[in-house]
C-alpha cells in the first residue's frame, strides 16, 4: 500500500498580446475604427465562435458611433480595445473563454461596464447598451455566480498535465480561486479516477509490486498481478472519493493544493510541507486537513477487506497514513519548485500570497 500512496499522492493527498489600438498605415493594417465597422456589418451567423458583440445607444435610442469599447479578461491575461462603427456596433473576435469585463466610454456620456462569462465556442451577444449622459452614471452588470466562476477555473485545471500527459488536476495556480461546490468536487474526483493515465500508472505500480513480491499473499503470475492491480486501483478510488470529495463536501474543505510561487525558497518549502496537514476551507481560511487525513485512514481500513491477511491490521493502516502524509509533503515540494515548469496550459494569473 505504501507504493500506491506514493504513486497517487499528487491528485489525492496533495489536495490532493494585445493588439495595438489605432491604424498601422505603414504595415498596411487597418485601424481599429475600420476593423470595428467591418466586424459590425457581420450577421450573427457570420461571426466566428468565441466572440463578443453588442450595440451602444444613447438615451434617445440613437446609435453611438466612435465609442471606445475595452475588453479585459478577469485574470488580466488578455485585453482588446475597439471603437463602435457607424451603426453603434462592436465585436471582439477570437477571445479566450472565461470571465470578462467590458468598459464603454464616449464623450459626453458616463463610462459603463458589463461583465460576463464567455464559454468555449460561444457567440456572446450583449443586449443593447444605453449610455447615460455624464451627469448620471449608470452601470449594467451581469455578475457570474461563484459556481460559474469555479466551473470555468476547473475547466482550466483539467488542461493541466505534467509533460503534457500526466494529470495535474488537484493544483490551483490561482491563489484566490473560487471554492468548489460538492458536485464539482465529485466531478473532479471522477475525472481523475477514470483518466487513462491513472489506469496506466496503476498498472505500472502493480507491476513493480509484483516484481518486488510485495503483498506476497497474492501470489505471482497473471492472477497475482490482477489482484495487485485491483487492490491498487481500489486504494485510489477510496482515497480519492473519500478524501477529496465526500469529506471535503461534508467538512467544507478544498482538496486542492494552492501554488504559492513567490517568496524565499525557505518560505515556499515550509509552505509546501505545511500543506500536507492543512488546507483551505471553502471560506478561504486555512485549517487542519481533516479530509485528507481521515480519508487516508478510512481508505486504509477498507483495504483490510481485500489485502492479504499479513498486510492487514490497524497498525498498518496508521503506518501507511503517516507514510502518505510524508509522501504528500514531498509531492507538494515538487509541485512548488518543479512541476509548474513542466506543465503546459497553466493559467496566466500571477502568483500571490494565498
Amino acid at each position: 500500500m505504501g507504493l500506491c500512496v506514493l504513486l497517487f499522492s499528487f491528485p489525492v493527498l496533495a489536495q490532493s498580446p494585445h493588439p495595438p489600438i489605432g491604424a498601422d498605415v505603414q504595415n498596411g493594417r487597418p485601424g481599429v475604427q475600420g476593423a470595428a465597422a467591418s466586424a459590425s456589418q457581420q450577421s450573427p451567423e457570420q461571426r466566428s465562435p468565441n466572440s463578443i458583440s453588442g450595440t451602444v445607444l444613447d438615451p434617445s435610442g440613437s446609435v453611438v458611433a466612435g465609442a471606445r469599447v475595452k475588453f479585459v479578461r478577469a485574470d488580466q491575461s488578455q485585453s482588446q480595445e475597439v471603437q463602435t462603427g457607424a451603426d453603434g456596433q462592436f465585436t471582439f473576435a477570437n477571445i479566450a473563454p472565461g470571465p470578462f469585463q467590458i468598459t464603454i466610454t464616449a464623450p459626453g456620456f458616463s463610462p459603463q461596464t458589463s461583465t460576463g462569462i464567455l464559454h468555449s465556442g460561444e457567440i456572446f451577444t450583449i443586449s443593447q447598451i444605453t449610455l447615460a449622459v455624464a451627469a448620471n452614471l449608470t452601470e449594467v452588470r451581469v455578475t457570474p455566480s461563484q459556481e460559474e466562476v469555479a466551473e470555468v477555473q476547473i475547466k482550466e485545471q483539467e488542461k493541466q498535465r505534467i509533460l503534457g500527459f500526466i494529470p495535474n488536476f488537484y493544483v490551483s495556480y490561482i491563489p484566490n480561486a473560487a471554492p468548489l461546490t460538492p458536485k464539482q468536487k465529485f466531478e473532479l474526483a471522477w475525472k481523475t479516477s477514470i483518466d487513462p493515465v491513472t489506469f496506466a500508472l496503476t498498472g505500472a505500480g502493480a507491476g513493480i509490486e509484483q516484481a518486488l513480491n510485495q503483498f506476497g499473499g497474492y501470489g505471482q503470475g497473471a492472477q497475482g498481478y490482477g489482484k495487485r492491480y485491483g487492490a491498487a486501483y481500489g486504494d485510489l478510488l477510496t482515497s480519492t472519493f473519500i478524501g477529496a470529495a465526500i469529506l471535503p463536501s461534508l467538512l467544507k474543505q478544498d482538496p486542492r493544493y494552492f501554488y504559492k510561487g513567490i517568496g524565499t525558497k525557505r518560505s515556499r518549502f515550509l509552505y509546501a510541507i505545511a500543506n500536507s496537514v492543512i488546507c483551505k476551507g471553502d471560506d478561504g481560511r486555512w485549517q487542519p486537513n481533516y479530509s485528507a487525513i481521515l480519508g487516508s485512514i478510512a481508505s486504509g481500513g477498507i483495504s483490510n477487506l481485500y489485502y492479504p491477511p499479513k498486510d492487514r491490521g490497524a497498525g498498518l493502516v496508521f503506518e501507511n497514513t503517516a507514510l502518505g502524509i510524508g509522501a504528500t509533503a514531498a509531492a507538494n515540494v515538487i509541485q512548488e519548485f518543479i512541476v509548474r515548469k513542466l506543465t503546459p496550459n497553466v493559467p496566466n494569473a500571477s502568483p500571490s500570497h494565498p
